[in-house]
C-alpha cells in the first residue's frame, strides 16, 4: 500500500512514479480554475523556506567567492550539483532584529527585535511574505500559502522558537501554518459546502457586528492611554482581516478548486516524505495559481529521527563537541540540500500556465535564522528561480559590507517580484552584488 494514500485513485495513478512522488507535470487544464485558463502570461511567484540551527560551518559554506564552475561545491552543498548554474549563495548578511540565539525564527522573515521595543515585551512586524501578498495576493483564492510543521521536540528545540510558522501579519501576529500534508491537501482541494449566499449572509451579519464594535471603540478611545489605544489598533486591524477574508470566501464561493491529481494523504508522513509531499503540493498550488506566495517552516526534528539519528536537533547544533555530532550535522545537511534539489527539480519539470516552466517563473530562498551553533552573523541564503531575471546565478556572492541587513535581501527579492516597496524593516538598500552585469 502506498504510504501517500488512504485510499486508492486507480485512474490517477498514471502522475506518480514508482517512488510514490508526483511525476513532472505539464499544465493540465482539468486541474486549473476558469481564471488561470485566460491567462497568457504566467504570473510571478515567491517562495520562503526556512529551517533552524543553520548548518555545518566546516563542510557546508564555501570559503571563496566566486561561480560555483570554478571554485566547486562544499560536500554539504554536493547535492545541488545539478542546479550550481542556477543557485546564488549569498553570505555576510546578518537579520540586525535577531538579538537571542534561542529567538528561533521569530524574526526571520520580519527583522524585528521582538523583545526591544520600549514599552512592549514583545512586539514583531509585518513578514516580508505577508507584505509581498498584499500585492500579488490580490487575485487569486489564498493570498498567501503559510505551511509548518508539527515538531516532537517542541519549537524551541527544533530552532524555530516562538510564532506559529515564519509569518507574521501587519500587526506583527502570528499567522498559523499548515502543520501537515493532509491540512495542505484540504486547503487546496476541498470545497467549501456553503454556497455564495450563505457566505454573503454571513459577511453582511459580521459586518455590521464588526461596525458596531468599530463605533463603540472609538468612542472609548479618547479615554484610553496611548498604549492601549494601540492595542486598540491592533484590534480593529484584526477585525478588519476578517472582514477581508470573509469577503475573498464569498468572490471565490462558487469558483471550484482544482481537482485533486491524488487522493488523501496519510496522517502518519514525518520526516524526509512529509516534506517532499509538500514540496508537490505547493508545485500544484503555484501550478493552478491557488496562490502565488508560500512560506514553508521545515521540520527539523522529525527529519533526524528519518534518518535514524539518536541525536536532538539542539544538540545536534553543538556538534563541535564529538565526531560523531559532526558526522551527523553533515549528514543532516546533505539530507536538506537533496530535499531542496528535488523541489528545484519539480520546477524545473513543471510547465507553466503559458508554456514555461514554472521554475522560470518563481523566485525561492532557503535559508535559516543561524549560521551554525549560536552564530547570529553571517546567516546562510541560498537563491534560486528564474522569476528574479535580473539576478544573477551560479555564484557564491561575498557581499563586501559584512553585517550587510538581511533586510536588504528581502527587500531586492520583493522588488525583483514586483512589489512595490521601497524600504523594508531595517534595510539600508537593496543588494546591487546580485545583479547581472
Amino acid at each position: 500500500m502506498n504510504p501517500y494514500y488512504t485510499n486508492s485513485v486507480t485512474r490517477r495513478s498514471f502522475i506518480r512514479s514508482a517512488s510514490g512522488f508526483i511525476l513532472g507535470l505539464p499544465f493540465l487544464e482539468s486541474f486549473a480554475s476558469a481564471r488561470t485558463l485566460t491567462q497568457s502570461v504566467a504570473p510571478k511567484r515567491m517562495v520562503f523556506l526556512g529551517g533552524g540551527f543553520g548548518f555545518t560551518k566546516q563542510t557546508f559554506y564555501p570559503s571563496q567567492a566566486g561561480r560555483f564552475a570554478d571554485i566547486g561545491l562544499t560536500q554539504g552543498l554536493e547535492p545541488l550539483a545539478r542546479h550550481a548554474n542556477d543557485l546564488t549563495m549569498v553570505s555576510n548578511m546578518t537579520n540586525h532584529g535577531a538579538t537571542n540565539p534561542h529567538g528561533g525564527s521569530t524574526s526571520y522573515l520580519t527583522g524585528a527585535n521582538v523583545t526591544g521595543t520600549p514599552g512592549k515585551r514583545f512586539y514583531n512586524s509585518i513578514s516580508c511574505d505577508q507584505l509581498a501578498a498584499q500585492q500579488l495576493g490580490t487575485q487569486t483564492r489564498f493570498p498567501s500559502l503559510v505551511l509548518s510543521a508539527k515538531e516532537p521536540d517542541g519549537l524551541q528545540n527544533s530552532g524555530h522558537g516562538d510564532g506559529l510558522s515564519l509569518s507574521w501579519d501587519a500587526a506583527g501576529n502570528p499567522v498559523p501554518g499548515l502543520n501537515t500534508p493532509i491540512e495542505l491537501y484540504h486547503k487546496i482541494f476541498a470545497n467549501n459546502n456553503e454556497s455564495k449566499e450563505e457566505l454573503e449572509y454571513q459577511l453582511a451579519h459580521k459586518k455590521s457586528v464588526l461596525d458596531i464594535v468599530k463605533i463603540d471603540g472609538s468612542s472609548m478611545k479618547r479615554k484610553l492611554s496611548k498604549n492601549d489605544q494601540e492595542k486598540l489598533e491592533e484590534y480593529f486591524g484584526s477585525l478588519r482581516q476578517i472582514e477581508l477574508d470573509l469577503e475573498r470566501q464569498a468572490k471565490w464561493a462558487n469558483i471550484p478548486k482544482p481537482e485533486a491529481p491524488y487522493g488523501v494523504p496519510g496522517m502518519d508522513l514525518l520526516g524526509e516524505e512529509e516534506i517532499k509531499l509538500m514540496y508537490d503540493m505547493m508545485i500544484i498550488a503555484m501550478q493552478t495559481d491557488s496562490t502565488r506566495i508560500i512560506t514553508y517552516r521545515q521540520p527539523v526534528c522529525s527529519v533526524l529521527t528519518g534518518m535514524e539519528l539518536a541525536l536532538k536537533a539542539h544538540s545536534l547544533s553543538h556538534y563541535g563537541f564529538s565526531a560523531e555530532r559532526r558526522k551527523a550535522s553533515e549528514e543532516r545537511d546533505r539530507k536538506c540540500m537533496e530535499l531542496f534539489a528535488h523541489f528545484i527539480d519539480r520546477l524545473k519539470s513543471a510547465q507553466d500556465v503559458d508554456g514555461s516552466r514554472l521554475y522560470d517563473n518563481c523566485i525561492v530562498s532557503y535559508g535559516s535564522n543561524l549560521r551554525s551553533g549560536h552564530e547570529l552573523k553571517n546567516v546562510p541564503a541560498l537563491l534560486t528561480g528564474g522569476g528574479a531575471q535580473n539576478i544573477k546565478h551560479g555564484s557564491h556572492i561575498k557581499l563586501p559590507k559584512y553585517d550587510t541587513p538581511l533586510a536588504n535581501y528581502w527587500l531586492t527579492l520583493m522588488q525583483e517580484a514586483g512589489v512595490h516597496v521601497d524600504k523594508f524593516s531595517h534595510s539600508t538598500g537593496t543588494i546591487p552584488e546580485l545583479a547581472k552585469a
